[in-house]
């Protein structure tokens, strides 16, 4: 078995990571860590979880050699940037699920993470924990930084057009996402009165996941973006995300050569679903038919006469966009099959 911790034990993504642990036929968790929850128990937390784990909270500071093999930091960017080179000298793994190590350039990083102030080269240690994609890089790994919601589909949705070479001139995102993407923390846009109904512009000239996803593109395959913007949306669901990505590019491909390029590239991975938007009763990707699972909707279509295309994404932003690719990349550290402990069909309707 695999002794596992979980930091950030009260948050959403760290109540979703006890819930995939305690399924998981291979882990066994261990510790769980946190600041203002330290002695409650994970059923007071979650009232979902309504199990008897024989845990309490701790410090987030406990010292863990001996105690766990790998642990979970679903914490914000500036605790995970202070705990993580302390952890590493203490298990043999740590997974990282905020934004404190995805962005390798120093400079782009202290832009969008000013908080977040970390040792220098770390950074440099750390996976890039998107599975489909990084491949054996994950086995073994002692240091993982899991993407962003948002960066992980854009990145699942571009990265069959740079396989095939093509030179993505512009590619502008336009992301919408539910409320619990924001987490736990009280703001007064996200009061139901406020938020119930809306979509909302909380980002709509910039956002950080598009500079980790440019970043990850320049260190992998450097040139094959020109320039990529983001806005984010805010709307009333409570889980779930859509991406569209439009692409602008000189390279001429017709529907089904890019259709088949993607079912190509994505084959065998369990976890991208490639697919026709109009395939179902009701268009897809739309991110009620991934809720409760570790699955990414994938379609792309060619837009002629805008001289584009579009690349759709939808993805649960707890599980495959936080929680469940955690548990897919340790999945990987330990060369176990990628699906263990995640074999979680989607729930519809939500």
């Amino acid at each position: 078995m695999i002794r596992v911790g979980i930091i950030g034990a009260g948050g959403f993504a760290g109540g979703e990571l006890i819930r995939l642990a305690d399924q998981h036929p291979e882990l066994e968790l261990t510790f769980l860590g946190g600041s203002s929850s330290v002695g409650r128990r994970p059923a007071e937390l979650h009232p979902g979880l309504r199990m008897d784990l024989g845990l309490t909270v701790e410090d987030a500071d406990t010292d863990l050699t001996g105690r766990c093999d790998a642990v979970f930091l679903a914490t914000p960017p500036e605790t995970s940037a202070r705990l993580a080179p302390v952890l590493a000298e203490q298990v043999a793994c740590v997974i990282d699920l905020s934004g404190a190590f995805r962005i390798r350039t120093p400079e782009l990083h202290h832009r969008w993470y000013p908080k977040a102030e970390r040792p220098g080269g770390l950074a440099d240690r750390f996976v890039y924990g998107v599975p489909e994609l990084v491949g054996d890089q994950l086995t073994g790994a002692s240091l993982i930084s899991v993407p962003g919601c948002y960066a992980t589909a854009i990145t699942l949705g571009l990265a069959p057009l740079t396989d095939l070479g093509l030179t993505l001139r512009t590619v502008v995102v336009d992301g919408k996402s539910g409320s619990s993407g924001s987490g736990q923390k009280l703001r007064t846009g996200g009061l139901h009165p406020y938020r119930n109904g809306a979509i909302t512009p909380y980002a709509p000239a910039g956002h950080r996941h598009a500079a980790e996803v440019r970043d990850f593109f320049d260190h992998g395959k450097p040139g094959t973006i020109g320039s990529l913007s983001m806005s984010a949306y805010g709307v009333s669901h409570v889980r779930g995300l859509l991406t569209s990505s439009y692409v602008f590019t000189d390279d001429e491909i017709d529907a089904r050569e890019l259709q088949r390029a993607y079912l190509r590239f994505y084959k065998g991975h369990r976890f991208v679903r490639v697919r026709r938007h109009n395939e179902t009763m009701i268009p897809v990707p739309d991110p009620q038919a991934v809720v409760g699972s570790n699955y990414c909707d994938v379609t792309v279509v060619p837009d002629p006469e805008g001289e584009r295309i579009v690349v759709l994404s939808a993805l649960d932003n707890l599980l495959k966009g936080a929680a469940g690719q955690a548990v897919q990349a340790l999945n990987r550290r330990y060369s176990l099959p990628e699906e263990t402990g995640l074999t979680m069909q989607p729930l519809m309707p939500t």
